[in-house]
């Protein structure tokens, strides 16, 4: 049997009067690329937010690694997204007078001491390599992309999790980011959930749940592209 790295059980997200998450029930395996699809409102940002620490839970459990989130201080939380979690966003969220190399090597500031050899190397695998000393706004939207990548990987995270990372793609840089990912997870096997509306993209993952008014409705194996 395969080891899970993600557990929840009846976890749940209210805020007030509103249930942005009812009773969920989920697994992930280890290695395991799990997407998460459904319309605005759908509750699959706020698992997302749940997953990686950065929102706590009104009701039930969820377990990473062997860590119950809920147990966990705001400073146990903060040493959880910097140890095991490597987050992509949407929104680039680079620091605009920082080079693609510094803005790297910032993710390693917070998590132990900064290394330009291995920022540098992390750049080199998402195939940037050539613009270590460029600052975002000389980068297209898919070199941006790239650099978040690395700064999501640099620290060796068991768990990326992704929230619309191509949203702002063109298809070329699309295809380009995901197969990226694909690479990079399976030369070090970790775990991804990743959610999008597109489907091409849910395509890539090895599993999509899809879901509805806080509900997760229904779930699919996917062919991995």
């Amino acid at each position: 049997m395969m080891t899970a790295i993600i557990e929840t059980s009846g976890l749940t997200r209210s805020y007030g009067d509103i249930c942005a998450l009812k009773p969920l029930d989920l697994c992930v395996p280890e290695g395991e690329w799990l997407t998460v699809m459904g319309h605005s409102g759908s509750g699959k940002s706020t698992l997302l937010n749940l997953l990686g620490g950065l929102d706590r839970p009104s009701g039930g459990s969820i377990t990473v690694r062997g860590t119950d989130l809920a147990t966990l201080s705001e400073d146990g939380l903060a040493r959880f997204r910097r140890d095991c979690v490597g987050i992509i966003f949407q929104q680039h969220h680079l620091i605009p007078y920082l080079t693609a190399l510094e803005n790297v090597m910032m993710s390693q500031y917070f998590h132990s001491v900064p290394d330009e050899a291995e920022a540098r190397h992390a750049l080199e695998r998402v195939g940037l390599g050539h613009r270590l000393k460029n600052r975002p706004g000389e980068l297209s939207g898919g070199e941006q992309q790239r650099v978040c990548i690395a700064r999501a990987i640099i620290n060796s995270p068991r768990l990326l999790l992704g929230d619309e990372p191509t949203g702002n793609l063109d298809h070329k840089s699309t295809t380009m980011v995901m197969e990226l990912l694909r690479e990079l997870r399976d030369e070090d096997r970790f775990s991804i959930v990743m959610v999008t509306h597109n489907q091409e993209v849910a395509a890539w993952g090895d599993r999509t749940i899809h879901m509805d008014d806080g509900c997760l409705v229904r779930e699919e194996r996917t062919k991995g592209c």
